[in-house]
């Protein structure tokens, strides 16, 4: 297990010869927003920088506080762009991914850590999907297969091509093959857990379909993040918010400290397929212990539910 000084070394040691283009959805808040800045502090604001998001104005406040960008070769500032984009429609997806893919040639680094959770019951958007489901998978799926050619054209480059979705790698529950979409028999606790099964199948579909590309599916365990709050603001785990708040204090670690383990993650460098814990460690797949028709299952549900016309 490396500790926090071996994950900056090996942070601070990346320094590649050309100027990567970093790509993060979810990255206006928590650790999403501090791996934004910590990719900028170790990379000297030497990087083309794109959160896809829909607050602009977090977004534009984190540019303001990263390092100021070097010149390119064409004598302009490495970019800094934000995209506007609500993640829970597939539709929004297409669109903003057809847009990325004309602003940028390669892509060399996809985070995608947008989430959503709720108690209540099924919220549906209005292309049907679960919003939970949405927001913590189908998207995942969508912009990982609009942005392939764009990481396939930085691999074949020679340079470094990875995905990085965090979640919950370890979740590993039974699925219902009749009810992937869980129109029936919903249960808010049931989509957060066939959420983190389903990315892990997602990466390694991916990867087995694009072999010069590492996926990774991390979890980033308890951190003190955004999120967290507005769990415990949300009845009936508000009664519990005291409880949740002390135990944020004592054993949740900073959103900073989480971004040092999971941008370690993202630049390991190697091809394939990983499931990681929250010190970046490889844990194996020990645990995901799905069958192949289980997997394509997914797979073909997962095309299904994330076609746009």
């Amino acid at each position: 297990m490396p500790t926090l000084p071996i994950v900056k070394a090996a942070n601070e040691a990346f320094k590649p010869s050309y100027v990567p283009v970093a790509v993060f959805v979810g990255g206006t808040s928590g650790i999403g927003e501090a791996m934004v800045k910590a990719v900028a502090s170790y990379m000297g604001g030497n990087v083309h920088l794109v959160i896809i998001g829909r607050n602009r104005a977090a977004a534009e406040k984190t540019f303001a506080s990263l390092p100021a960008p070097p010149l390119g070769e064409d004598g302009d500032p490495v970019l800094r762009e934000f995209m506007s984009c609500d993640a829970s429609l597939m539709k929004n997806i297409s669109a903003t991914c057809t847009e990325l893919g004309q602003k940028v040639s390669k892509i060399n680094f996809l985070v995608l850590s947008a989430g959503f959770v709720q108690f209540s019951g099924r919220e549906e958007t209005e292309e049907g999907l679960d919003k939970m489901l949405a927001l913590r998978y189908y998207h995942r799926f969508k912009v990982i297969q609009s942005l392939l050619p764009r990481l396939q054209k930085a691999s074949d480059a020679g340079e470094q091509a990875s995905v990085l979705s965090i979640l919950g790698a370890r979740s590993s529950p039974l699925l219902e093959m009749d009810n992937l979409d869980m129109k029936n028999r919903y249960g808010a606790f049931k989509a957060a857990a066939w959420s983190g099964a389903y990315n892990n199948i997602m990466i390694e579909g991916f990867s087995k379909r694009n072999p010069d590309i590492g996926f990774t599916h991390i979890f980033p365990g308890f951190v003190n993040t955004p999120g967290l709050s507005i769990i415990y603001k949300r009845w009936p785990a508000r009664l519990l918010a005291p409880l949740i708040i002390l135990l944020a204090y004592l054993l949740a670690i900073t959103p900073e400290e989480s971004a040092e383990y999971m941008l370690y993650a993202l630049l390991d460098g190697k091809k394939g397929w990983f499931l990681r814990d929250e010190k970046g460690n490889d844990e194996g797949t020990a645990r995901y212990t799905y069958s192949d028709e289980e997997k394509e299952a997914v797979w073909q549900h997962s095309l299904q539910m994330t076609a746009t016309a």
